[in-house]
């Protein structure tokens, strides 16, 4: 009889602990947004001309212009951030198209089809970039023809916080990556290398083209102690977690969902 008493103990608490695993990982999954609520915010980086091999951060200029066939074909309607900000209406199926580290293929490849579908997008750049003579990043010029033209809106991707020079901008799962803070840096030293990089890149977008809105986190990497500013300076926010944004949580920490080559949009997009 003890014996029994303890298997059947045994089992109760095994349906327990699966029970509560199960309910967990419901909870964990987002739950379908109501389309009236919901905003895919879509991720590219960089473009190519067909052809051209890609990776996981680009994709040819083919493919993006049959995105934006597929989303117009599809009844969905690119915003910009200033107009998240601001609190306008927006039509249904909207849709936010963001672009990280200002390529100038956003220049030479994306803003001709944008002009061509007459779609939006913001692209997110490293303000640091249009300064130094790399070819392959957005001058200033090209942010304020692009920005002009009501069709794009530039936002922050800090300053010089991408794993820039011997990193070449790329993550490093052993180190500090984009506003994260060190544990070994003081106060002073953490706002003299993160709080004051973002300063300066809002400061620079203001001063070249006008006040940005929209900050995209390096890496998707948030670090609580810069938020105060971050919030105070950029009213909406992304980083790089897949989901799709319910704007009746705000629009800070968007979800993104990430475009390849691999990933087509019906896919993508089958919740909304």
């Amino acid at each position: 009889m003890k014996r029994q008493g303890t298997r059947r103990a045994a089992l109760v608490m095994t349906a327990l602990l699966l029970a509560s695993a199960a309910f967990w990982s419901a909870a964990l999954r987002q739950a379908p947004v109501p389309a009236k609520y919901a905003l895919p915010v879509l991720m590219y980086h960089h473009l190519v001309a067909d052809g051209e091999p890609c990776n996981d951060m680009t994709v040819t200029a083919g493919r993006m212009e049959e995105d934006l066939k597929w989303l117009r074909d599809n009844g969905y309607h690119t915003v910009l951030p200033r107009e998240l900000a601001d609190g306008e209406d927006l039509p249904k199926k909207a849709v936010l198209l963001t672009f990280d580290d200002g390529y100038r293929s956003n220049y030479q490849l994306l803003y001709p089809l944008l002009e061509k579908y007459r779609m939006k997008a913001v692209i997110s750049i490293i303000t640091c970039m249009p300064d130094l003579p790399a070819d392959n990043f957005l001058s200033w010029d090209m942010c304020r023809e692009m920005t002009d033209s009501g069709l794009v809106e530039i936002g922050s991707h800090t300053n010089h916080l991408h794993n820039l020079g011997d990193q070449g901008g790329c993550f490093d799962p052993d180190g500090i990556n984009g506003i994260q803070r060190d544990p070994a840096e003081s106060d002073e030293e953490f706002r003299a290398r993160v709080l004051d990089d973002i300063q300066k890149s809002y400061d620079r977008i203001t001063w070249e083209v006008g006040r940005p809105t929209f900050f995209a986190y390096p890496f998707g990497v948030v670090e609580p102690e810069a938020e105060d500013l971050i919030e105070e300076l950029f009213p909406v926010t992304a980083v790089t977690r897949p989901g799709i944004t319910d704007l009746r949580k705000g629009t800070r920490q968007m979800p993104r969902l990430t475009v390849t080559m691999d990933a087509p949009l019906e896919k993508l997009l089958k919740r909304t």
